[in-house]
């Protein structure tokens, strides 16, 4: 199992490194992973000048998965846009044509004191969140900022064709079918034509999964319904911008962004793992990041693209443990739970695998 470490910027390298760990606690209990690290991101400009460089490319090409920390920072904000370290997380999923991202949104029982929601509307929360990646304004083009009667303007291209509507929508039912048989289609089809087509053809997609309800919602509604009653959502499909917001809405229903994973998969298997979070620049080098999320995406990892399900729910069950026995990182803590680092934190996931 060949696995492309990509730590990036900021507390990237902090939390890659503990996941890694994990990793390595598994290979001693026999399964076998092959790990080499390369650069994206800031680093990687600072090294290289590009934000996505050959040698990141060749390996990332090659290797099976990729488990990716964080990138970007202040400093590089200023750059010409083409060596921002964003953008070489955009190249990425480009390359690896990595359409289809994962998003759970799951609250552990141990941290419903952690959101500021009340506990009896979050409480047994297990969302899917389901974001198409490689479309929609992000990548659309034309795009820029130019002159125009005397003053700059600036413009980006929502654009999807019916072919990316429906292998996203496919994804969708197919993981709804396994779960609740619920999926709920989230557009902005009053005022945009791109998310009307979008409607349309996941309608038509419907057809072929008769067990699968299917509803619609705009996503302004979706933005208030996911705080005022979220446990009615299962499965959400949308696409890459709405899918951006609302995910990071959601994260704060678990207590902290801090606590999500991610999935990013191609039509083979093929996945980039990573926190739902950014590279948190004010905390870096602090020994204070959470790293469950990117723990929790190793789990992914092996249960999506490597298919060891039972080592999956080893990291997972672990991770639960942790929280359990009152471990917390700053972000989660309550009164009268034991503060650790990033290490710490790493050290009891560890203990309980």
């Amino acid at each position: 199992m060949k696995i492309a470490v990509l730590a990036g910027d900021g507390i990237g390298p902090e939390i890659v490194s503990q996941a890694v760990r994990v990793l390595e606690a598994l290979a001693s209990d026999g399964m076998k992973f092959e790990i080499e690290s390369a650069l994206l991101g800031g680093c990687a400009v600072d090294a290289t000048g590009s934000p996505f460089p050959e040698a990141t490319r060749k390996l990332v090409n090659e290797a099976d998965a990729v488990l990716l920390g964080s990138v970007g920072g202040l400093q590089y904000d200023n750059l010409p846009r083409e060596q921002r370290p964003e953008q070489g997380l955009l190249a990425i999923r480009k390359n690896l044509n990595l359409f289809a991202n994962l998003r759970p949104v799951v609250l552990y029982s141990e941290l419903k004191n952690a959101s500021t929601m009340k506990p009896e509307v979050i409480s047994s929360l297990d969302i899917l969140i389901i974001r198409e990646l490689t479309g929609d304004i992000y990548f659309g083009e034309p795009r820029g900022i130019k002159q125009h009667g005397g003053q700059r303007i600036g413009f980006n291209t929502m654009i999807y064709s019916e072919e990316e509507i429906r292998r996203i929508a496919h994804v969708a039912f197919q993981v709804a079918s396994k779960r609740s048989q619920k999926l709920c289609s989230v557009d902005k089809m009053n005022v945009l034509e791109c998310t009307q087509l979008w409607r349309d053809i996941v309608t038509e997609v419907a057809k072929d999964y008769p067990n699968v309800k299917l509803s619609h919602m705009l996503v302004d509604n979706a933005a208030m319904q996911l705080i005022r009653n979220p446990k009615q959502f299962d499965v959400m499909v949308t696409g890459n911008m709405f899918g951006d917001i609302l995910s990071d809405e959601a994260s704060m229903l678990t207590g902290s962004i801090g606590m999500l994973p991610s999935a990013s998969l191609n039509d083979k298997g093929k996945g980039l793992y990573e926190p739902i979070h950014g590279s948190a620049p004010d905390i870096a080098g602090k020994d204070v990041a959470n790293p469950l999320a990117t723990i929790l995406s190793t789990a992914l990892m092996l249960r999506y693209t490597f298919n060891e399900e039972e080592a999956a729910l080893r990291i997972e069950s672990s991770v639960k443990k942790v929280l359990a026995q009152n471990y917390r990182t700053s972000d989660i803590c309550q009164p009268g739970m034991k503060e650790v680092g990033t290490k710490e934190m790493c050290d009891a996931v560890l203990m309980n695998l």
